[in-house]
């Protein structure tokens, strides 16, 4: 054994071209296998016992809602309370993590994870909540950490099959609610543009009122491609909604003079219901 260990000694010094450069590379060996242990075990040896693999990745696809834009508000709401799904986002790809509801929803060990953004917290390794809906400090990991998140993001993509169910934007990326927007602008706005960076799908503006919102976040089965108020997309629409019309006249113009007292309380229903119910994020407000 002796021989053995004067060998490698003498071999290591040799490679390295440093005096005692096997205690080192040991020592080193150690910390990275210490890590590597560290991080295969970190909130997965319970989650590994009680969650049941799918092998059906690709089941429903006809079905399947299209992908769709969160506001981290609208991600609140799926924290698996009142029989909600449970999602999760992380470096901003938002999975349905309902499949583990008994980690990441009510009473959980990672409970806190429900309907946050957790990319950092997950890199870190940490139940922190400084680390949570940290948008800024993603772009702050060191190569570990980073490694680390891709981990995560393979392991719920292709190990747990988690559906991918849209992207977290942040609130920084969406347009100032008092940007003014004309007809023609609007138009530009109807779902069918490129997508932009950190988009699950395009935005679809509609102006209702004075408010211009983007039902990307949330209505795309609705308001997109094959809705059934597609034709509603980079239009205004506050005639259409109080006369329940889908007419292309009452698309036209935001002239609300002539309609009705009864009219206009169902516009304005439509209107809360945007904001205070579907939470779509308000992106501007229409040119008088």
């Amino acid at each position: 054994m002796a021989t053995v260990f004067a060998t490698l000694k003498e071999y290591s010094d040799r490679l390295t071209g440093t005096t005692g450069s096997l205690g080192y590379l040991v020592i080193i060996a150690l910390v990275v296998g210490g890590y590597l242990y560290t991080s295969a075990s970190f909130m997965s040896s319970q989650e590994n016992n009680r969650v049941v693999l799918s092998t059906d990745k690709n089941e429903n696809d006809e079905n399947k809602e299209p992908l769709r834009n969160f506001t981290t508000t609208q991600l609140q709401k799926f924290d698996g309370n009142n029989d909600h799904p449970v999602y999760m986002s992380v470096s901003g790809i938002v999975f349905d993590v309902s499949k583990g509801r008994d980690f990441y929803g009510p009473g959980g060990p990672y409970e806190k994870f429900a309907g946050c953004e957790c990319g950092v917290a997950l890199a870190k390794m940490s139940f922190d909540e400084e680390h949570l809906n940290d948008f800024n400090g993603i772009a702050q990991l060191n190569f570990g950490e980073k490694a680390e998140l891709e981990g995560w993001i393979d392991k719920f993509t292709n190990y747990r099959n988690y559906p991918v169910k849209g992207r977290l934007v942040p609130d920084s990326l969406l347009p100032p609610a008092d940007h003014v927007w004309t007809a023609n602008e609007l138009k530009l706005h109807d779902g069918t543009q490129e997508i932009p960076t950190n988009y699950a799908a395009a935005p679809i503006y509609i102006g209702a009122g004075t408010k211009v919102f983007d039902v990307s976040f949330g209505g795309v089965s609705f308001y997109g491609a094959g809705g059934p108020y597609q034709k509603f997309a980079g239009k205004i629409v506050s005639r259409a909604l109080a006369k329940m019309s889908l007419d292309d006249d009452d698309l036209v113009s935001n002239d609300v003079s002539d309609l009705t007292e009864k009219q206009l309380g169902i516009m304005n229903d439509w209107i809360k219901t945007f904001e205070e119910k579907k939470n779509y994020p308000i992106v501007g407000r229409l040119e008088k």
